[in-house]
């Protein structure tokens, strides 16, 4: 998963918990335009700490697996 596809992922997981951005960058005491230009794949820069805090905010986490030549089951569902 690229950067630009993990802030499009945190989009939709905000939009379907009906939180703004606002109140997230309020939580995490992050800035509003950091985390607009995250959802929006311009920030690639924003650091491993608060894409983990974003992520633990709705309850998800990073994890690494052995890459594959094939796609995931999940990964052809969302194409």
């Amino acid at each position: 998963m690229d950067f630009k596809l993990l802030g499009e992922r945190v989009t939709a997981l905000r939009k379907e918990k009906g939180i703004s951005q606002k109140q997230i960058a309020e939580d995490l005491h992050i800035s509003r335009a950091t985390l607009s230009s995250f959802e929006n794949g311009g920030s690639v820069d924003i650091g491993c700490k608060k894409v983990m805090a974003i992520l633990d905010y709705f309850g998800y986490e990073i994890a690494i697996k052995e890459q594959s030549r094939f796609p995931t089951f999940e990964e052809l569902r969302d194409e």
